[in-house]
C-alpha cells in the first residue's frame, strides 16, 4: 500500500470505485420503521449496529410455501399456502383452553384454522375471502391449520413469499419485523459493486455477484426458476459459498495487510556483540542445548532484520524457554534499547526476577502490584529514564503510569494467561518494539495465525533433561474413595501431592470455596499434613503454604489454578485434578507439568463427571495419550477453533456471520491463496504495493480497515 491512510477505520463509506455505501453502513435505526428500541433487538441477532450487519445476518432456513392447492387436495404434515371464504366462526366456552375455530371453504372442501390469540382470531370475518399459510395437521377426521404464519385479505396474497426466509429472533423481535426491516436493507444495496474475486475461480464456480448473492440468500424469492422445482437451492447454495469465500477473503486479506503493516512500520535492527550473554552464560555454568542455540539464533536474526519480529517460542514445561528469552533480551540490551518480560502471576515473576538477577550482568527491574511506595516509584523512574535495562513483572507493566525510555524486545511467557489487549498494551510501550511470546500450549488463535505463516515460530525439541514421563489416567468422580486410598497408600511411600480443585467460571469465589471444601475433607482424613493456596490469600500466606509444601512440612496442597505456572517441587509426585472436564488443555498440561520433575515416577489423575461429552472426552484423552504441548494445542485449535486472527477472541471458531464451519474448511485455501495474489510478500517493501480499489471495498463491507493494530498482539 502506498499509505496506510486509506485502510484505516477513519477511511470515508465511498469506496474508490464510485460506489456508494453510505446507506448500508449507516446505524439500524435509519431505517424506514425501525425505532431505536427495534434497532437493539436487531443488532442482537445481526452481531452488529449497522445496515449491512443486518443484511450479513443470514436466515437459518427457508419455509417451501409455494404449494397452493385446492382445499380437497390438502394433506396432512405439508405446508400449504390455501384461499377461501369464512363460513363461520366459533369461539371457545369462557375459561377454556380451547382455540377459535374458523371453517374455510372454496367450492372443492373445507379446512379448519385454529386460533390461540385472541386478537387475531377477532380479525376474521365471516363472508371475508382469506388466504393463509402455515402447516397442515390431522385431527381426528378433519384438517386443520393452528395459528397461520400469514393470514391476508385473498387480495393481498402477493404478499406471503413463496420461499420464505427464517432468521433468528430474540425475545421481543418477531419474523414480520425481520421481514420488514430486510426488506428496507436490501433497497439500500447499491446497483453494483466492483468484483474483487479473480475471474476465472467466478466463471469455474459459477458465483453470481455480491449483491446478487446477498440478494438471493435473504430473498430466495428472486432466484431465478423460484417458482418450481428444486433449481433454487443449488443456485442459493452457490451464492451462500460465494459470500462465504467474501468474508473468508476479507479476513485473509486484513491479516496480510496486519503482517505487511507490521514488517513496513519502522523496526529496528537490534544487533549485539554477544558480550553480556556470554557473562550471563558464564554465570549459568552449562552451555544451551542445540535446541535452545536453535531457537536463539532464529530469534537473533527476526530481531536484527528492519521490521518488527512476532515469533513463538514453544517448548515443554522446564525446557528451558527462560534462558533462551534472557539471552534474547541481553541481546536488545547490547543493540541500547531495554527489553521486558511480563509473566501472568507473581509467583511466576518473582521466579523469573530470581533467575535474572542471578545470571544478568545488569541490573533487573521488578514491577507487580504488590509493590508500593519509594520501591514502586524507584523502580517507575529507573524503567523511564532507562536506568533498569531489563524489566520483569506482571501485568503492572501494561498500565499507564509504566512509562519506557526505549523498549525495544516485549517478552510475553505464559501466553495463553493473557487476553490480546494485554500483549498489545506492552508492545506499544516502545515506538518498535520487538515480540517473543513463549508458552508450553500455544493458544489456538496463535496457532491460526503460525498456521499461515505470520507468526514465526522457534521450537524446543525434546524433553527437558531429568523429566520423567507422567502416567495419565481418568477416573470417574464416583471413583473419589478409592482415589483416596490410592492417595493414602502413596503418602504412606512418601509421596508429595498436589490436589486441583474444579475451575468454576462463574465465580473466583466459587473456586476457592470448592478448594476449600476439598481441603476439610482432606483435613478430617489425613490430619494437617494437607496445606492450601489460592489466588485471594494474602501473598505472604499463600507463600507460606507453598513454602511448606516445598519443604516436605504439607505432604497435600490443596490447590486452584494458582499452581498453574511458577511452582517447582521436585518431590512432589501425583497431581489430582478434579472435574478435568471443566478446564481448558492448555490449563491441563501446565498443571501436570507440576510433576514429574524429579527422578521418581510421577501421575496425573483426572477425575471426571460420569455423563462426560464427546468434546470433553477427547480433551481428556488426548491428555492421557500425549505430554507434547505442540500436539495438544493442535487439537486445541481442532476443538475450539483458532479465534479471529484480527479481532481480539483467542478460541473459538472466528466470528464469521456467513461462512459455516464447512465453507471454512472447503473455501479457506482458497481465499487464502486470492489473497496472496491481491497483495504478495514483497519483502519489507512489500507495504508498497497498493490494494486494488476493489478488495479495499471489501474490507469496508466487513469492517476490517483496522486489523493492524490488533493482530500485531500475536
Amino acid at each position: 500500500m502506498s499509505s496506510p491512510d486509506p485502510i484505516t477505520s477513519a477511511s470515508t463509506p465511498r469506496p474508490p470505485d464510485g460506489a456508494d455505501l453510505s446507506g448500508v453502513l449507516a446505524a439500524l435505526d435509519t431505517l424506514p420503521g425501525v425505532s431505536t428500541a427495534r434497532a437493539k433487538l436487531l443488532a442482537r441477532i445481526a452481531g452488529g449496529t449497522r445496515v449491512l450487519d443486518l443484511l450479513f445476518c443470514l436466515p437459518e432456513s427457508v419455509t417451501d410455501r409455494r404449494l397452493r392447492p385446492p382445499l380437497a387436495q390438502l394433506r396432512a404434515d405439508t405446508i400449504a399456502t390455501v384461499s377461501g371464504t369464512v363460513q363461520d366462526i366459533r369461539a371457545p366456552a369462557p375459561r377454556t383452553r380451547q382455540p377459535w375455530r374458523v371453517t374455510l371453504a372454496d367450492g372443492t372442501g373445507f379446512l379448519e384454522l385454529a386460533f390461540f390469540s385472541r386478537w387475531q382470531a377477532e380479525k376474521v370475518v365471516a363472508g371475508e375471502s382469506l388466504v393463509a399459510s402455515g402447516k397442515i395437521e390431522r385431527f381426528g377426521e378433519r384438517l386443520c391449520m393452528t395459528s397461520p404464519d400469514y393470514l391476508l385479505p385473498a387480495r393481498l396474497a402477493e404478499r406471503i413469499p413463496r420461499l420464505d426466509p427464517v432468521w433468528p429472533l430474540t425475545a421481543g423481535l418477531f419474523a414480520g419485523h425481520v421481514r420488514q426491516a430486510m426488506t428496507a436493507a436490501l433497497a439500500r444495496l447499491p446497483a453494483a459493486l466492483p468484483e474483487w474475486h479473480d475471474a476465472g475461480l467466478i466463471k469455474r464456480k459459477r458465483w453470481p455477484d455480491f449483491i446478487t448473492a446477498l440478494t438471493w440468500m435473504q430473498c430466495p424469492d428472486q432466484i431465478p426458476q423460484s417458482e418450481t422445482g428444486d433449481a433454487w437451492r443449488a443456485e442459493q447454495t452457490r451464492a451462500h459459498a460465494r459470500l462465504a469465500c467474501d468474508e473468508l477473503l476479507a479476513d485473509q486479506l486484513a491479516t496480510r495487510i496486519a503482517l505487511h503493516a507490521s514488517r513496513a512500520r519502522p523496526g529496528r535492527s537490534l544487533m549485539g556483540d554477544g558480550t553480556l550473554q556470554k557473562q550471563a552464560l558464564a554465570a549459568f555454568g552449562h552451555s544451551p542445548t542445540p535446541g535452545q542455540n536453535k531457537a536463539l539464533r532464529e530469534i537473533e536474526a527476526d530481531m536484527a532484520a528492519p521490521w518488527r519480529m512476532s515469533r513463538l517460542l514453544q517448548g515443554d514445561v522446564g525446557a528451558g524457554k527462560t534462558l533462551v528469552a534472557l539471552l534474547a533480551m541481553l541481546r536488545a540490551v547490547e543493540a541500547g534499547t531495554q527489553a521486558a518480560l511480563m509473566a501472568p502471576t507473581e509467583i511466576l515473576a518473582r521466579q523469573h526476577a530470581a533467575t535474572f538477577a542471578r545470571l544478568s550482568p545488569v541490573p533487573v527491574a521488578f514491577l507487580s502490584s504488590s509493590v508500593k511506595g519509594k520501591a514502586r516509584k524507584a523502580a517507575l523512574q529507573d524503567i523511564e529514564d532507562g536506568t533498569a535495562r531489563l524489566v520483569v513483572g506482571t501485568h503492572a507493566l501494561v498500565q499507564d503510569s509504566v512509562k519506557f525510555a526505549d523498549l525495544g524486545l516485549a517478552v510475553i511467557d505464559e501466553q495463553h494467561r493473557f487476553g490480546v489487549e494485554q500483549r498489545l498494551a506492552l508492545v506499544e510501550k516502545g515506538p518498535a518494539t520487538d515480540m517473543l511470546v513463549m508458552t508450553a500450549t500455544p493458544i489456538p488463535r496463535t496457532l491460526l495465525i503460525t498456521r499461515f505463516g505470520d507468526m514465526q515460530i522457534s521450537r524446543l525439541e525434546g524433553k527437558p533433561a531429568g523429566r520423567k514421563p507422567v502416567r495419565t489416567s481418568l477416573h470417574a468422580i464416583s471413583a473419589m474413595e478409592d482415589v483416596v486410598e490410592g492417595l493414602a497408600r502413596a503418602l504412606a511411600n512418601g509421596g508429595q501431592i498436589f490436589w486441583v480443585c474444579p475451575l468454576v467460571s462463574e465465580s473466583e469465589a466459587l473456586d476457592i470455596a470448592a478448594a476449600e471444601a476439598r481441603q476439610a475433607s482432606l483435613l478430617e482424613r489425613f490430619g494437617p499434613i494437607v496445606g492450601l493456596a489460592h489466588g485471594r490469600q494474602d501473598t505472604a500466606l499463600r507463600e507460606d503454604a507453598l513454602q511448606a509444601f516445598a519443604q516436605g512440612k504439607t505432604r497435600i496442597l490443596v490447590a486452584t489454578t494458582v499452581i498453574e505456572v511458577g511452582v517447582d517441587v521436585p518431590t512432589a509426585t501425583i497431581m489430582v485434578i478434579e472435574h478435568a472436564e471443566r478446564f481448558g488443555l492448555a490449563q491441563l498440561h501446565q498443571l501436570r507439568g507440576r510433576v514429574g520433575r524429579g527422578a521418581a515416577a510421577s501421575y496425573c489423575l483426572m477425575l471426571h463427571d460420569e455423563g462426560l461429552g464427546l468434546t470433553a472426552r477427547r480433551r481428556l484423552t488426548c491428555l492421557r495419550e500425549t505430554e507434547d504441548g505442540f500436539l495438544i494445542a493442535d487439537e486445541d485449535f481442532r476443538l475450539r477453533g483458532g479465534g479471529d486472527m484480527t479481532g481480539r477472541r483467542q478460541s473459538g471458531l472466528p466470528d464469521y456471520r456467513m461462512a459455516p464451519e464447512i465453507l471454512v474448511d472447503m473455501l479457506l485455501e482458497t481465499a487464502h491463496a486470492e489473497a496472496e495474489k491481491l497483495l504478495p510478500d514483497t519483502g519489507p517493501n512489500a507495504a508498497a504495493r497498493p490494494l486494488p480499489p476493489a478488495a479495499r471495498t471489501l474490507l469496508l463491507l466487513f469492517n476490517k480497515m483496522d486489523a493492524a493494530r490488533i493482530f500485531s498482539g500475536g
